[in-house]
């Protein structure tokens, strides 16, 4: 049985856009690596200890970086002791004043997020970019709807996409003309039709890794919703190297929900995909309640590994085919435990969450111990 969802099915197989690969600290992004998934703190930064705790719950969650936001010089100064506590690389967000890029440079920043329509002039830019080179940071060009140059919303009217596009290539011509191509772009807004629209005229305009999002998305129903469309459609055609899901909700949220979205269309695989029915009459245990206690119970499991909970045998059988380990209920107090796509065995319903909590479990360190196993001679 095999985790992989495309396995020997290429009609699931998406053929990513060509880019190249730049660094964020020790985090490939573009080229062949993984879509990388981001978040970003909503704490105060100045207050180092509540951000490093915040930064280390995005760890547990999976996020592969952190941008934390340094608006003043209390914040570039707290930088430093949580880019020193921190296991993934952070990203440092600057708006309005470029000395905190330059700060955030020296204090640790793995990366530099700017946004071209306040960080100033030219000059002022390039003083940015010295501090990155000289500090090994790499930079993203961070092109937002609602933020666009004076200039170009008087040559358009209004933001649309060829606006952000514009002002991305700008501002990437000015890293370029000054012999620095470690960067990544985003061009992002809250309506869909204008963001998708505008990754796609950049992504055929030059070949820097693109850094996906909706801003300013909503609340966790209706933020992942416009994520998942505005973002899916991006991802299904092949484009989009790192993403961030914005949500008006913990941050931990952003992570579980951009790993969700990579996971159902086959481009990263962490943790347990749950296969689950919306439950009916024929239900032969409560599904719902069942799922969300799953969902809680195997949130520390990152091997990829899927699980299906279905209420009945209508389709419980034919998809506990297809997932590693598949629970169906059957009616009289019990279901059958599917291995591999097989029947294994009955459990009762009383005790099927403890039951699957220790093979999914047991899966996973099998798993591991192969992955290990495997590596160990390249190791060698």
């Amino acid at each position: 049985m095999t985790t992989d969802p495309t396995h020997h099915r290429p009609w699931r197989r998406i053929d990513r856009r060509v880019s190249r690969k730049i660094r964020v600290g020790n985090v490939e992004v573009g080229g062949d690596a993984p879509i990388t998934v981001q978040s970003m703190t909503n704490t105060l930064t100045a207050d180092a200890a509540a951000t490093i705790d915040q930064v280390r719950q995005l760890e547990e969650a999976g996020a592969d970086i952190v941008r934390v936001s340094c608006p003043d010089e209390d914040s570039t100064a707290a930088f430093r002791e949580i880019a020193k506590a921190s296991r993934v690389p952070l990203v440092a967000d600057i708006h309005f004043h470029y000395k905190r890029g330059v700060e955030a440079a020296v204090a640790g920043a793995a990366c530099l997020r700017i946004n071209p329509g306040n960080i100033g002039s030219p000059a002022r830019v390039k003083e940015v970019i010295q501090a990155a080179r000289d500090h090994g940071c790499s930079m993203r060009i961070g092109v937002n709807a609602g933020s666009l140059e004076r200039d170009l919303l008087e040559q358009y009217g209004e933001p649309c996409p060829e606006a952000m596009v514009e002002s991305a290539l700008r501002h990437a011509r000015i890293l370029q003309d000054h012999d620095f191509h470690e960067f990544k772009i985003s061009v992002k807004a809250s309506d869909i039709f204008m963001t998708v629209a505008a990754y796609q005229q950049l992504a055929e305009a030059i070949d820097c890794p693109l850094h996906l999002g909706i801003t300013e998305a909503g609340a966790t129903r209706t933020g992942t919703v416009k994520s998942s469309i505005g973002m899916g459609a991006l991802l299904w055609a092949g484009i989009g190297d790192t993403i961030r899901v914005s949500l008006a909700a913990d941050p931990v949220e952003e992570v579980k929900v951009g790993f969700d979205m990579l996971k159902s269309l086959g481009l990263r695989h962490r943790g347990v995909n749950i296969i689950a029915c919306p439950s009916c009459a024929r239900q032969g245990f409560n599904v719902i309640e069942t799922v969300e206690t799953l969902e809680q119970r195997l949130a520390h499991i990152s091997t990829p590994m899927s699980l299906s909970i279905i209420g009945c045998v209508v389709n419980g059988p034919g998809e506990a085919l297809m997932t590693d380990i598949g629970f169906t209920g059957g009616g009289k107090g019990a279901g059958m435990v599917y291995m591999a796509g097989k029947p294994d065995h009955k459990m009762d319903n009383a005790r099927m969450v403890d039951h699957i909590v220790g093979l999914v479990e047991a899966r996973a360190a099998e798993l591991e111990a192969a992955r290990t196993a495997e590596l160990a001679p390249a190791a060698e």
